[in-house]
């Protein structure tokens, strides 16, 4: 082989070596979470870009794939198409949301090359290499770091599909974000507020600061205050989390206002219920959303492009190293993130963040 062939076929070839992961062989709490030593992954023909992953965050997601549903469910998620396996995971590896650089590339992939700096979704993403699919990812932001860029996908398509896919969002609206300070309500009081909308944020005592700067018009203590007893009526609510009543969200709805649910307590059931919820509503009160998000990287170039032009910005609360994961996750299940939780790798790059940081 000529020196001129090798640089061109190399490019495709997928370098042997180890990597450090955070699997489980069990469902349960974070003490299941192991630091092992694994064989780097090769991309292959359905997950076609192996990526350096450099920073992955917290999500939901990964706290409920960590414990698993109750075993009865868990015997009946395939009829659902989610199989997780029944006494043990499927799959051993965690994490779902990555920002590093491609570091190969299967024959099928036309969107990337080695060397992007890249963001987005992958299977097993607490791990220093990772495998995605080509449409799951997209170009990091060019102007935040891997940090700041691993704490956006999952919270960031929820927040942007429940506004505009699903909320209508429509600029000079009324619209409050209830659980405002945390990961997905970070980024829906910042994506409402690039929409034109007039925005009221619903958090604690110790994140009104920080949701104001965000951009929320009007802030509201939900420990001092109850926002369905105000009077105020809004066009939209998008609610993490559903700490009220059908009725209560009804009394501080506009006649033609919209009501979405992003989050529950446990992402397993919710999908289910979304089941029977759905049918519901296709008979009766559509007023009233529900959904599971889906990733996307078109979501991603948008989401790139809010960040790029200065109208959305991660928060992040704390950071961990890979070996203090289940650290990270116990912290989450506190319920007192504000934003997001980033999980770092130790690589041995000297230059491994681009961007600023304003929360941290």
């Amino acid at each position: 082989m000529t020196e001129e062939s090798a640089m061109i076929v190399e490019p495709k070839q997928v370098e042997t070596g180890r990597m450090k992961a955070i699997v489980r062989e069990g469902f349960g709490s974070p003490d299941v979470l192991q630091v092992k030593e694994l064989e780097k992954p090769a991309a292959d023909d359905v997950r076609g870009v192996l990526v350096k992953i450099y920073a992955s965050s917290v999500n939901a997601a990964d706290r409920h794939n960590m414990r698993g549903p109750p075993f009865m469910l868990r015997l009946v998620l395939p009829l659902f198409r989610m199989n997780m396996g029944v006494r043990k995971p499927r799959e051993p590896g965690v994490g779902t949301d990555i920002a590093g650089r491609v570091e190969a590339v299967g024959n099928s992939v036309t969107r990337f090359k080695p060397g992007d700096e890249v963001y987005g979704v992958c299977m097993a993403g607490y791990a220093e290499y990772g495998t995605a699919k080509e449409n799951r990812i997209a170009l990091k932001p060019t102007n935040r770091s891997f940090e700041e860029s691993a704490a956006v996908p999952i919270a960031g398509f929820t927040a942007l599909q429940a506004l505009r896919d699903h909320g209508h969002i429509k600029p000079g609206q009324k619209v409050l974000v209830n659980g405002a300070g945390g990961g997905v309500g970070s980024f829906a009081v910042q994506i409402a507020k690039s929409f034109g909308a007039e925005v009221t944020a619903v958090t604690n005592t110790g994140n009104l600061d920080m949701v104001r700067s965000l951009g929320a018009d009007h802030v509201i203590d939900y420990t001092k205050e109850d926002y369905t007893k105000k009077g105020q009526r809004y066009d939209l609510i998008c609610d993490i989390g559903a700490s009220h009543s059908i009725s209560e969200y009804k009394r501080v709805m506009n006649p033609n206002g919209i009501f979405v649910l992003v989050g529950m307590r446990d992402v397993i059931i919710r999908r289910l219920l979304s089941f029977v919820i759905r049918a519901r509503l296709s008979r009766g009160d559509k007023k009233f959303r529900f959904f599971v998000a889906k990733s996307n990287s078109e979501d991603l170039v948008t989401l790139k492009e809010l960040m790029e032009a200065g109208k959305i910005m991660p928060v992040i609360d704390r950071r961990y190293p890979l070996d203090e994961t289940a650290q990270a996750i116990r912290y989450f299940e506190e319920g007192h993130t504000r934003g997001k939780i980033v999980i770092t790798m130790d690589h041995d790059d000297t230059s491994v963040s681009s961007g600023t940081e304003k929360w941290r």
